[in-house]
Formats: C-alpha cells, sequence, structure tokens
C-alpha cells in the first residue's frame, strides 16, 4: 500500500512539472508581443489635416455655406474613412468613399444651413476611420444674423 501511494504521488508530481513546462513553451515573451504590435502600427494609415477648425464669420439666416478640410494619409496603409456624421442635420459632410493611398491627399467638403438658425452656432463633424485614433473631430462655427435685424 505505501509503494502504491509512494508511486502515485510521483506519478502526479512528474506530470505537473511536465504540464508546466509545455505551459511556458506556448506563452510567447513579452518582447514578443510588443514587436509584432509595433510592426502592425507601422502598417496603419495615419490622418492628419490642414485645419480641423473653419470659422464661417457672419452668415444671413437661410443661407447655405460650405468649407472644404484637406486631409493627408501620412500613414503606410491604406485611410478608409467609414463614416462622417454631423452633429445636426444642418451640418451634412460629404466624403471620399474610396480608400485613400499613403501619401495621398483627400477633402472632406462640409455644408452648414443656417435656416431656422440664429446666434452663435459651433457645430462638428465626426469621422470614424481605419486610423488611429479611429476618430477624428472637424469643428466649424458661425454667427448667424437674423432676417428680423
Amino acid at each position: 500500500m505505501y509503494m502504491k501511494r509512494t508511486f502515485f504521488i510521483a506519478s502526479l508530481v512528474v506530470i505537473t512539472l511536465a504540464s508546466c513546462r509545455s505551459a511556458t513553451d506556448r506563452i510567447k515573451s513579452s518582447d514578443d508581443v510588443a514587436s509584432g504590435t509595433e510592426a502592425m502600427m507601422d502598417e496603419l494609415p495615419a490622418i492628419s489635416f490642414v485645419e480641423e477648425f473653419h470659422d464661417f464669420g457672419e452668415v444671413q439666416e437661410g443661407q447655405v455655406v460650405e468649407h472644404t478640410f484637406t486631409f493627408t494619409n501620412n500613414g503606410q496603409g491604406p485611410l478608409i474613412i467609414s463614416n462622417a456624421q454631423g452633429s445636426c442635420g444642418c451640418t451634412v459632410p460629404d466624403w471620399p468613399r474610396q480608400p485613400i493611398a499613403p501619401g495621398q491627399k483627400g477633402q472632406i467638403k462640409v455644408s452648414f444651413n443656417s435656416k431656422g438658425r440664429a446666434g452663435r452656432q459651433d457645430k462638428r463633424v465626426t469621422l470614424t476611420t481605419n486610423a488611429v485614433p479611429q476618430s477624428k473631430v472637424l469643428n466649424i462655427t458661425s454667427t448667424v444674423i437674423s432676417k428680423e435685424q
């Protein structure tokens, strides 16, 4: 009985040590993971704008004004703008739907409709891209002069 128990305990110890060894072989070092992440980051697109803010100044109520924001893909991969959303229905963006190659430029046209508005207006367009960070915000402002004035 004593011999069987000793053999059983010794077998458990050997199995436990063997399984620990194989588990550590499967774990990647943090250096391997970091270098893989850096390699992926090097291949991503990067969006940079000439300007991220535009002031239309004073506009008459009912007037529709437009501004074009120019950007460059400064990254290593194709830039995709999957969505551009105005902060309200009066702010409408028009953006390129096709991928922008590294080093290439693109434009986003933003229209602001001042109908039914008065006073200072601060609006934004939020872009969703495949760059890091994924979100980019463009801002426009104006002062709408009411027709009654």
